[in-house]
């Protein structure tokens, strides 16, 4: 573990325990119980399951008091119909790790540990950049089952949050991935988890670019194998501007979203609690100590690393840069993650919960609308989980990881009986097809030139 998480990690707990976390997060989350406080377990009964159930409709129930909020469509029905079978969200007894804190902190803070073999490659961009794509090798675990029918491993793209930082559970669902038959490969942006930063210039929040790139070049490594990708946290900001931007050619079959920031400026604006917001920001400036003497030409150094806030953190280093400024209103019309939206062609499976202490309450960074008129946009809901965390007890791995690895079994087979009921569908008009145009060719030879007006609709019918 590096000098920085260890200070990172001993600051926040730290925080934790001198008990400083839970009366602080309780104002700034809006007066919501501490986990496990006497009396909380009936008032959510009492209410109906809380937060949760306020944003759906009560026809989706699932396991585990979920609830998938979406718009009907056949794609909903299967991924409902995958979601009441799967054993990841059956209830378990609480424990000490059913505190959103501490599912938050377990996730961040905690060492890393024995992780997965990666081969790292360093892909140059179009400005000479580099970024970093760490590919999954080990262990082989035995009985590796193949996800694709056509024996081809798909490929799994997993973006980490937006901090660089390389979380468990990060490397526990590429362990995960790896045994189910993907073949994962981790993103890394410019300067982050090692990645020399060679030229001036970082990647903005919302900005897809880079990966557009790194996407092309994995299509180029593994033409025929499918393409599933999963963001963590603020590193979904960059994952659905990327759907967004590229529409229907993003050459991506799935993507799923674990607590994932949709909005954005808002979240920047309002600050996160203060030992998260603390936290974050002393992780970022320690990441980019290594590059101040590199960064000194184009943004304010002094000024950057003075920040005492995300906020001030983002507006220093990308708009008020000494060679191109931008307003902070710019900066979010090309960097909000939901600016195109509507142009996404991909299912995009969020899962959030009630509990998310760094992202606040669902009724304000849940623009639930998306999930109600998106067919494209599925929103799974639970209770409990905090931020990233939905953890279990050891050796377990977090729920999350799960359902994301069904829902992606789910657009398989989706997808394949569509294509096998188009199949069927093209062979079927083509038989009647040729049927249709061999007695209307029969009609023709009994009268040739008497019946213009037939002749004219059998081409009209036979080429529309």
């Amino acid at each position: 573990m590096p000098p920085w998480g260890a200070a990172l990690a001993l600051l926040l707990a730290a925080l934790a325990l001198l008990g400083l976390l839970a009366p602080r997060l309780r104002r700034a989350v809006g007066a919501r119980a501490v986990p496990g406080a006497p009396g909380q377990d009936h008032r959510e009964e009492a209410d109906g399951g809380g937060a949760a159930d306020r944003f759906s409709d009560g026809r989706e129930p699932l396991p585990g008091g979920c609830r998938l909020i979406c718009k009907p469509s056949a794609l909903a029905r299967c991924l409902l119909s995958a979601l009441r079978r799967s054993t990841a969200l059956e209830p378990l007894p609480r424990s000490w790790l059913s505190g959103p804190h501490l599912q938050t902190l377990c996730h961040f803070v905690l060492p890393v540990g024995p992780g997965p073999e990666l081969a790292r490659e360093y892909l140059q961009l179009a400005d000479d950049g580099l970024v970093a794509l760490d590919w999954v090798v080990g262990p082989c675990p035995r009985g590796r089952r193949v996800t694709n029918a056509g024996g081809l491993p798909a490929v799994l793209l997993v973006i980490p949050n937006a901090w660089g930082r390389l979380t468990r559970n990060v490397l526990g669902l590429c362990l995960l991935a790896l045994e189910r038959g993907y073949y994962p490969v981790i993103f890394h942006r410019r300067g982050h988890h090692g990645c020399p930063l060679v030229s001036p210039r970082l990647q903005p929040f919302g900005d897809p670019s880079d990966l557009k790139e790194a996407v092309t070049y994995i299509r180029f490594r593994h033409p025929a194998a499918p393409l599933f990708a999963v963001s963590e946290g603020s590193g979904s900001a960059l994952l659905l501007s990327y759907l967004g931007e590229c529409g229907s050619s993003s050459y991506v079959t799935g993507a799923a979203c674990i607590s994932p920031v949709l909005r954005c400026r808002e979240w920047f604006e309002a600050g996160l609690p203060w030992p998260y917001e603390r936290g974050f920001l002393l992780h970022q400036k320690i990441a980019l100590s290594r590059y101040a003497s590199a960064l000194q030409d184009t943004v304010d150094t002094h000024k950057l690393f003075r920040s005492r806030s995300l906020r001030e953190f983002e507006e220093t280093l990308f708009c008020h840069t000494k060679s191109f400024p931008i307003s902070w209103d710019t900066y979010w019309d090309h960097n909000d993650p939901l600016r195109d939206v509507d142009e996404a062609a991909v299912p995009v499976l969020c899962i959030c919960s009630a509990d998310d202490p760094v992202c606040g309450p669902p009724d304000h960074f849940l623009p639930t609308e998306l999930f109600h008129s998106n067919p494209y946009f599925f929103l799974l809901l639970s209770h409990h989980g905090g931020h990233c965390g939905f953890l279990r007890q050891e050796p377990l791995p977090a729920w999350s990881h799960e359902v994301i690895l069904e829902y992606f079994r789910a657009l398989t087979e989706f997808f394949r009986t569509e294509e096998r009921m188009k199949g069927l569908s093209r062979h079927r008009a083509s038989f009647l097809g040729g049927r249709r145009r061999w007695g209307t060719l029969q009609k023709r030879e009994v009268s040739p030139s008497s019946h213009l007006e037939e002749i004219f609709s059998w081409k009209r019918s036979y080429t529309r």
